[in-house]
């Protein structure tokens, strides 16, 4: 199959603006007779859902959480981009379209890209409509700060706590909606299949997770809003419950899945502590706005360090090594997320780590707060040298600040981050691959569109900080109401959509099958058994350092995982109940077919890109390739990607480990 990515015609800048002027609208008086399934209720889903049921669509939204407002969005922390150059220190539509590219490795689609920079301005105006409660600066604008990889300040921030509020806000557009009427809640009920007549996306089925009941739902057209798979790894940032299922299920009906292997490492996670922990916590990377990461210089004083004789703030200046600072000196603690989290594990693969497991690195705010201190000290008329005095008003600003993500590590790791540095470490965070989809946000299947973290266009091989948000709200908000209607303007005399075809009989079959040896399966092992087991394979050989023996060996134990898998896991109770070791069975399930492909991506790649290290990279120049295929026979299915091009100049290799700031160039990538 030939993928078409259908970018119009003409300069890029241009782009949006033509596409918008001359594709097909639907009537309103239309609108109420189409109806349309979103599918997940974060800020993608939960702002699709809410724009186009104030269009005048029926809509159906899905989630399986117990409301809305539990969307893995809250979880976002640091901010939102918008090139609103608030601060006049030279942002702009290209600055900002520029600096998602260069972040993304120049893996991005960039006319995808261009367009969510064109719209990240409205994204801010919505908000504070909404009321969303963005930090003011003392006049009562609002506050911008930095994130990595960029040399401007343009993120939009509440606190520690943006992805909560922007969630909010969809969601109260979201609840208008349903107090109209326009749109129909269903909480509780996960998405296990797609449902495809006569070649379009029809409907889904799903499963009551309070009653157990397998239900069917049409519409004339079906929106995934569902996040990332970065749960494959088991130890993620990732909500326990955050899974592939409902993208998985579009793929094996058709949906082309792109860049599965791109995962971002997120630098600024609390690390890990031991086998006990069934998830990890972020530190939002705001936080490198004002910390300074370092480790000892010397090996005594690392071993010093762990063994508890020597406290880290004890250390002096110059036994410290302020590693991104010296490396890089233009963007210092501010270098993009793949740059910060390879760096990181470079020095304790080196041997500095600084706890126990030897797998972090510190993150030091003394020095902000001496700063804000004196600076706080002088605009009151007070003793700037009063030591402290200088500390507690600069711990005030801190506070200020990051005081709950501040007030939330000190309650994991039991130390004050005031007094003594935080602890850091990569961990999987977000991720780029996802559903193929073009640029109208549709997938290869007519009539099912993918919005947000779940489809692979705007982010590359890694994402720009801050830009996670902007995404999700860009395409529910700005970009899928027009690009559904487009498809949409053909159904208009369709009417309803069947529930009663021989496609919803074999769909609603195929997931009862499912469930049904799930739950009669009777095995020895539970759930969380083989996942674990599946992500130790991917961090240790899929992760961010990867290289071909790895890769091959991983694909062969993954498939040897899937098939005990389904001999020997035991779930307890019946499908006729709320039962979460079922719903987390058939997640992991299709984690374990993820996985493979996964790994069957990273392993044709042979490159160094974004948070991953290739250690046996072929370094060459001209076009590579990979092709869609799929193996029925073991359930696994090859990615679909096509890029052309030489390699990129950003790519890092063990060498040299500096970023470089080159020149944009264009590139030919669907």
């Amino acid at each position: 199959m030939a993928l078409d990515s259908k970018i119009p015609e003409g300069p890029i800048a241009d782009k949006w603006t033509n596409y918008k002027n001359h594709i097909n609208l639907v009537n309103p008086a239309n609108k109420r007779n189409i109806d349309v399934i979103v599918v997940g209720t974060g800020l993608a889903g939960g702002s699709a859902a809410a724009t186009l049921a104030e269009l005048g669509y029926n809509v159906k939204a899905f989630c399986f959480q117990d409301s809305p407002r539990r969307a893995h969005s809250i979880a976002a922390q640091g901010g939102i981009n918008a090139a609103k150059n608030y601060q006049g220190d030279g942002d702009s539509t290209y600055r900002l379209f520029y600096d998602t590219v260069k972040g993304g490795d120049y893996r991005s689609r960039e006319a995808n890209v261009y367009r969510l920079a064109e719209v990240s301005a409205n994204i801010i105006d919505q908000c504070v409509a909404q009321g969303v409660p963005f930090a003011r600066e003392y006049g009562g604008l609002l506050d911008n700060r930095s994130f990595g990889g960029v040399l401007v300040s343009r993120t939009f921030y509440a606190a520690g706590q943006t992805g909560q509020q922007l969630l909010l806000g969809a969601y109260s557009a979201m609840n208008r909606q349903i107090g109209r009427g326009k749109i129909k809640m269903y909480n509780r009920h996960e998405m296990l299949d797609v449902v495809v007549v006569d070649g379009k996306a029809r409907g889904i089925i799903t499963r009551n997770l309070i009653t157990g009941d397998i239900e069917r739902h049409s519409a004339h057209a079906v929106v995934l809003g569902t996040g990332g798979y970065g749960n494959v790894f088991f130890l993620s940032t990732n909500a326990m419950g955050s899974n592939v299922t409902a993208a998985w299920k579009a793929h094996k009906r058709g949906a082309y899945f792109a860049n599965p292997c791109y995962t971002q490492i997120h630098p600024t996670c609390i690390p890990v502590s031991g086998d006990h922990q069934s998830k990890l916590t972020l530190m939002s990377e705001s936080l490198r706005n004002d910390g300074r990461i370092w480790v000892p210089k010397h090996m005594k004083d690392v071993e010093a360090i762990r063994a508890g004789k020597l406290k880290p703030k004890d250390l002096k200046e110059e036994d410290r090594d302020y590693y991104l600072e010296r490396r890089y000196p233009a963007f210092g603690n501010l270098v993009p997320r793949d740059v910060a989290s390879r760096a990181a594990k470079e020095r304790c693969d080196a041997g500095f780590g600084v706890n126990a497991t030897g797998e972090a690195v510190f993150l030091d705010f003394a020095s902000a707060i001496e700063r804000y201190g004196k600076e706080q000290a002088t605009v009151r008329h007070l003793d700037a040298n009063d030591a402290a005095l200088v500390k507690k008003l600069g711990q005030e600003v801190i506070k200020n600040k990051y005081g709950n993500l501040f007030q939330m590590y000190e309650k994991i790791v039991d130390q004050n981050p005031y007094e003594t540095p935080m602890m850091i470490y990569p961990a999987v965070h977000y991720t780029m691959g996802g559903i193929w989809v073009d640029y109208n946000l549709m997938t290869t299947v007519p009539g099912l569109y993918c919005i947000g973290e779940a489809n692979f266009s705007d982010h590359g091989a890694n994402r720009l900080g801050a830009s996670a948000l902007m995404q999700g709200l860009a395409d529910g908000y700005f970009v899928l109401p027009y690009t559904i209607g487009d498809y949409l303007a053909d159904d208009i005399r369709t009417g309803k959509i069947s529930t009663d075809t021989k496609e919803f009989d074999e769909a609603e079959k195929s997931v009862r099958d499912s469930i049904n040896h799930l739950i009669n399966n009777n095995g020895t092992h539970s759930v969380d058994h083989f996942h674990k087991k599946l992500g130790k394979i991917m961090w240790n050989k899929v992760g961010m350092a990867r290289n071909v023996k790895g890769l091959t060996e991983a694909i062969q134990e993954i498939k040897e995982l899937r098939a005990e898998f389904w001999k020997d896991v035991k779930v307890p109770g019946t499908n006729e109940e709320y039962n979460e070791e079922l719903a987390k069975a058939g997640r992991v399930a299709d984690f374990l077919e993820l996985g493979e492909l996964f790994a069957k991506d990273a392993l044709h790649r042979e490159e160094s890109c974004g948070g991953h290290f290739r250690e046996d990279a072929v370094e060459e120049s001209g076009e590579q390739k990979g092709e869609a295929k799929r193996d029925d026979e073991n359930f696994a299915y090859v990615a679909a990607w096509e890029f052309k091009g030489e390699p990129s100049d950003a790519v890092l290799h063990k060498e040299d480990l500096e970023f470089k700031d080159i020149e944009l160039k264009q590139r030919s990538y669907k």
